[in-house]
């Protein structure tokens, strides 16, 4: 009996065991899909000319794939599907004439535009196969770079100028990168030194001795790359003085220009100023009265207003010029003494007994007669 039951126990153990073995055989039989691989994941493309969007798979089925091409958009565009390179359906009109399909599921585009710049996303199945392989590729499309020169309204500046502006200009070019350059080397950090927000535009302030040099650009997209030729600027010294100006002079000399066009002269000094004016203007007619009679001009004539604002040796001298159309006149000493004696006696007032003061004009005229008088004898001897 108790072999029996030992049998027994032994054939219900092995038929619990029978679906774990079975499971474990299953599991280790090989899941079938589809494997894709790529050697680049961004391409960058050329106006005008072809992109290979290269892709690998590998599946243990033997039938065609089925490849599908997408341009990942707002909304997905379908670029192309096939089953193996046997195209279906009818492409897209931007596409027709530029796709071409190779077994191992790789797309070329051909005469690229910049409309095909995206991320492009390829599926591949097989029909006996449980998984879908998926591969996703950027491509960029851009216009190769021209060769960039450096532009300035003028390559002399003086010292000390507020700004001093360098553009670095291309014809084509996508995408451009500018570097700026100060004798073959990229510029270095200078609070002076200001470039636009895509650096294209370069703008010293203050400019100083040392940024005489020579400068030039480099531009570069993804594809290409350009550099200026060099350009010279030449800085020029200014003078001390313009540096005195700019530094503090110009609040001096604006302080003097203003003290000027408020100042106005006192009464005192305009006073002073008119009776030089008439004293001018006696010595003036004085100096005609002693020449001879055929050369005094018919037009210089003595004023009678003018000679009422100097005094008696003026009237005296009027005098003696009326007198001389009548007849001959005594000898210019004779003349000169009898003008004296009038003077002496019209500053003597009637009944004060007393002689006035004469003014500092009169003074100076008779001073003028005295030496006058003296020189005129001495020519007579």
């Amino acid at each position: 009996m108790k072999r029996e039951r030992g049998a027994l126990s032994r054939a219900f153990s092995a038929l619990h065991l029978t679906p774990f073995v079975y499971l474990l055989l299953i599991q280790t039989e090989p899941l079938q899909g589809v494997n894709i691989t790529s050697q680049v994941r961004l391409i960058h493309g050329t106006v005008g000319k072809s992109a290979l969007l290269s892709v690998q798979y590998s599946s243990t089925s033997s039938d065609k794939p089925v490849v599908k091409w997408q341009l990942k958009r707002d909304k997905p565009v379908t670029v192309v599907q096939s089953i193996g390179t046997e195209i279906i359906g009818t492409l897209r009109p931007d596409y027709r004439d530029r796709i071409r399909l190779f077994e191992n599921g790789s797309l070329l585009l051909s005469d690229l535009q910049l409309s095909d710049e995206g991320t492009y996303e390829v599926e591949i199945s097989i029909t006996d196969d449980t998984f879908t392989g998926e591969k996703t590729i950027n491509l960029t499309v851009d216009v190769p770079i021209s060769r960039p020169q450096v532009l300035v309204a003028s390559t002399t500046v003086l010292e000390l100028s507020e700004a001093f502006t360098l553009n670095c200009s291309h014809e084509n070019g996508t995408k451009p990168s500018y570097t700026w350059l100060k004798d073959g080397k990229p510029l270095l950090n200078d609070s002076r030194m200001l470039l636009s927000s895509n650096q294209k535009v370069l703008t010293i302030t203050r400019v100083l001795m040392e940024d005489d040099d020579l400068y030039s650009c480099v531009v570069e997209n993804p594809i290409s790359q350009g550099r200026s030729l060099p350009i010279k600027v030449t800085v020029y010294r200014r003078s001390s003085l313009y540096i005195i100006l700019s530094t503090g002079g110009i609040f001096l000399l604006v302080t003097l220009v203003t003290v000027c066009a408020c100042w106005k002269p006192s009464k005192k000094s305009r006073k002073k100023k008119l009776e030089k004016q008439n004293s001018l203007e006696y010595m003036d007619q004085h100096d005609d009265s002693l020449k001879p009679e055929g050369e005094l001009p018919a037009a210089h004539s003595p004023n009678p207003s003018s000679l009422r604002s100097v005094g008696c040796w003026e009237k005296a001298e009027l005098g003696h010029k009326e007198a001389s159309s009548a007849g001959p006149l005594p000898p210019p000493t004779a003349r000169r003494l009898q003008s004296r004696e009038r003077c002496g006696q019209a500053d003597t007032l009637p009944g004060s007994g007393e002689q006035e003061r004469k003014s500092p004009m009169a003074l100076y005229i008779l001073k003028d007669r005295v030496s006058s008088s003296g020189l005129g004898a001495l020519q007579a001897r």
